[in-house]
């Protein structure tokens, strides 16, 4: 049996799962127990394989683990955005067409949620709210906004160009020069949509949670070892994102980044108004590597994540953390100097995979092991129409949408270290260079 020697860190800083109230965790997996499938990664690929495993198969026993608390780990983490447009679209007819099979996936992840947060009454601020890809130079406007809305003319989508004080008073600040703005993005609180899909499982799933995987052996059969159990099962589902190197697969493919957020305590009524935006929204950066991604969020406030960078072991440090609040109150108190009293009330990092040619981790991947890993920072919706795509094809189910999810094809094979780091670090600090205006 292969030892599992990596795991997910939780250090309770997610300010998403802070602000809810507290939950119950599912057991712990104590003993061994046999399932038909089971699958790793209680996520949104994870929830979405197991709830779609349990509806193709409702007669089979699902299992889902999950290493600590569910919401906790990077999909409670990100920053509240099911985006349903490619991050980058060229003007080629195959990159067109690909684009197109990009939205449907999208779509498809987005409908599947409303769905089951219609069905089941999950709280989760959800709501279509759009967002505003911003920039804030004339060059920032130039290189990055304009491009974009030539590849929306040739995908007939629909925007809007905002500019000036119609875009101050949407956003309440002068920070940026313009933006698109897309109406298909939905707003979101991720740890809270993660937590309901958790607790509305279908009643022949199985959820563990504090139940990391500590060694596995696929040979004639799935075999997973946890810390006080184990698994056996016809297949496995495999949907840990970055994680999926410890399992023995993608080791060389994907690229394991950081990225960290603040949260503000609430606006008091009088700093709502002194803001001036009369609802909540989300905004994208230019450039996402060195720009600020910002929501205002329904319960009125305000987060930022900002700095992306290569973090090959997804640990990082409080010290680093409280620097990183520092950082971000000065450059929230850039972008709204009418509210110099609100400090950040939460700060966390979240770990995301991406690879080098922007494809996912998806498929088989061995006998009976499938995989839905690498969303490139696109986990709401990738990382659910991943999950539920790898569910069909454990169950040989005819979806087309397969299909499209293949045609985006592997990630790329990397080089080794050190010539990786040294390529990834220099790659990032050409891009925080190139777009440093747009900070």
């Amino acid at each position: 049996m292969k030892p599992v020697r990596h795991l997910p860190v939780n250090d309770s800083t997610n300010g998403w799962s802070r602000i809810l109230p507290p939950r119950t965790p599912k057991p712990v997996l104590d003993g061994d127990i046999r399932a038909h499938t089971v699958v790793v990664g209680a996520g949104y690929a994870g929830l979405a394989a197991a709830r779609r495993m349990a509806e193709n198969r409702p007669d089979e026993r699902v299992v889902l683990l999950e290493a600590h608390k569910v919401g906790e780990n990077a999909s409670g983490r990100n920053s509240g955005f099911a985006i349903d447009l490619p991050h980058v679209i060229s003007s080629s007819m195959d990159e067109l067409e690909s684009a197109h099979r990009h939205m449907s996936l999208s779509r498809a992840a987005i409908a599947y949620h409303e769905e089951q947060i219609s069905r089941h009454g999950i709280e989760c601020d959800w709501s279509q709210q759009g967002k505003y890809q911003t920039a804030v130079t004339d060059r920032g406007a130039e290189t990055y906004l304009m491009p974009f809305m030539q590849e929306l003319d040739k995908l007939e989508e629909p925007y809007t160009w905002i500019e000036g004080r119609e875009l101050d008073s949407v956003l309440g600040t002068g920070h940026f020069r313009a933006a698109v703005y897309t109406p298909g993005c939905r707003l979101l609180n991720p740890a809270a949509l993660v937590r309901g899909l958790a607790d509305t499982l279908p009643e022949n799933v199985v959820l563990h949670e504090h139940a990391p995987v500590t060694g596995i052996d696929c040979s004639g059969g799935i075999h997973l070892k946890t810390e006080a159990g184990s698994v056996r099962a016809e297949r496995m589902v495999l949907g840990v994102n970055a994680f999926a190197r410890y399992f023995g697969f993608y080791a060389r493919n994907i690229l394991p980044f950081a990225a960290n957020a603040s949260l503000t305590r609430r606006l008091t009524p009088a700093e709502q108004e002194a803001l001036g935006c009369k609802g909540e929204w989300g905004v994208t950066p230019a450039n996402a590597f060195a720009s600020i991604t910002m929501r205002y969020t329904r319960d009125h406030r305000i987060l930022i994540r900002q700095n992306i960078y290569f973090n090959r072991l997804m640990r990082e440090s409080q010290s680093y953390q409280d620097r990183i609040a520092k950082h971000h109150k000065r450059l929230f108190d850039e972008r709204f100097p009418m509210l110099p009293e609100v400090d950040m009330e939460y700060t966390w990092t979240g770990y995301l995979a991406l690879s080098q040619n922007g494809a996912p981790g998806f498929g088989r991947v061995a006998e009976n092991v499938y995989s839905c890993v690498c969303q490139n920072a696109i986990g709401v919706t990738k990382g659910t129409i991943g999950g539920m795509l790898a569910a069909d094809m454990a169950c040989g189910e005819d979806n087309e949408l397969i299909g499209y999810m293949q045609s985006l094809g592997q990630p790329s094979v990397l080089p080794p270290s050190p010539f990786l780091d040294i390529g990834v670090r220099a790659k990032l600090l050409w891009e925080t260079w190139s777009a440093r205006d747009e900070v």
